[in-house]
């Protein structure tokens, strides 16, 4: 009886003691280096590297403390992606963050022999990158999160800001295989609100300015993806469109504080936050890569910018400021 009792004692104790240290010392490793590849500067993938580590934090792992982090950005070029990746895995890093779908692709690729895990945020279609199979389930030892876009929500959206408008356009970069898929599901919804969809692809930044001008042209609007060589260069598109006063709606909350209409749009540092703690699992050893089906964050929020609805004329409707998430009354430098 005394020595059961004892051994009580002594579990409890070890279980206290680990539970105690449970934020700072892990299984094998008292330190543990990612790399971070991220394909684009600007504000929606800023948030998720910020919301990755935050959630790498939350379960343990802590800039500075255990762990070491890599971080690169691609200038939305693909070669200095394959570049970054190649780099991280001559590293021997113990894990790879490629955050947007180019550098999802270019990590999973460099690291595939040496089996070393990736974890991927903001990539809107998975199974079109084929980094995922039809089940949601990886295709090795990847896995991660999807922006992947409330197109319903934001059609209905816009259908109540606009009752007049009748032509919705999209400029996309046509290597991208998230927006492909976006197009895609954009053309199936839009008879339904009577919208007609009007396309220009890019293949690289030095397009956009044309493209937008022929696009402004035959469209009343513009909504605009998680596209990243064209969400890099938004600023450019938002002045060609107000100068002929055509709208352009957003994706996300970043962009509608730099000057578009409205989104529908998800919280990027919530979905990175979510991605850190799949990353987590993996560096615990609790799960691998390859048996973690990517996650997607159902909500999306509605984001207004009334300071552009007045530089262009539009009444924001009631019922439409009153479920907002957010409204912004100012536009703000990228």
């Amino acid at each position: 009886m005394k020595k059961t009792i004892m051994n009580k004692v002594i579990t409890a104790g070890i279980v206290t003691a680990i539970l105690a240290s449970a934020s700072t010392v892990y299984a094998e490793k008292e330190n543990y280096t990612i790399g971070i590849e991220q394909f684009a500067e600007h504000g929606s993938l800023d948030n998720c590297r910020e919301g990755f580590l935050q959630g790498l934090a939350e379960a343990g792992f802590v800039e500075g403390e255990n762990l070491t982090v890599e971080y690169k950005n691609a200038a939305a070029d693909m070669g200095t992606a394959g570049q970054i990746s190649d780099s991280f895995v001559a590293s021997d890093v113990d894990l790879l963050c490629g955050i947007a779908t180019p550098s999802a692709q270019s990590c999973f690729n460099a690291a595939m022999d040496k089996e070393i895990p990736v974890i991927y945020t903001a990539v809107t279609d998975p199974l079109a990158a084929e980094l995922a199979d039809e089940e949601g389930n990886p295709v090795g030892e990847i896995t991660g999160t999807s922006d992947k876009l409330p197109i319903r929500q934001q059609l209905e959206m816009i259908r109540t800001m606009l009752p007049e408008a009748e032509t919705i356009g999209i400029l996309y970069t046509t290597s991208e295989a998230n927006s492909e898929s976006a197009i895609k599901e954009y053309e199936t919804l839009a008879g339904e609100y009577d919208f007609k969809i009007e396309t220009a692809g890019i293949t690289v930044t030095a397009d956009i300015p044309l493209a937008a001008q022929g696009l402004l042209e035959k469209v009343d609007c513009i909504t605009n993806l998680t596209d990243n060589t064209v969400v890099n260069s938004l600023p450019t598109v938002l002045e060609m469109a107000n100068e002929a006063k055509i709208p352009v709606f957003g994706s996300e909350i970043e962009q509608v504080k730099i000057g578009c209409l409205a989104a529908e749009g998800l919280d990027y540092v919530e979905l990175g936050r979510q991605t850190g703690k799949m990353a987590a699992q993996v560096l615990k050893g609790e799960k691998k890569a390859s048996e973690l089906p990517y996650e997607t964050i159902e909500e999306a929020s509605l984001y207004i910018n009334e300071k552009a609805a007045e530089n262009l004329g539009i009444e924001i409707p009631t019922e439409l400021k009153d479920s907002a998430a957010e409204c912004f009354t100012k536009i703000s430098e990228k």
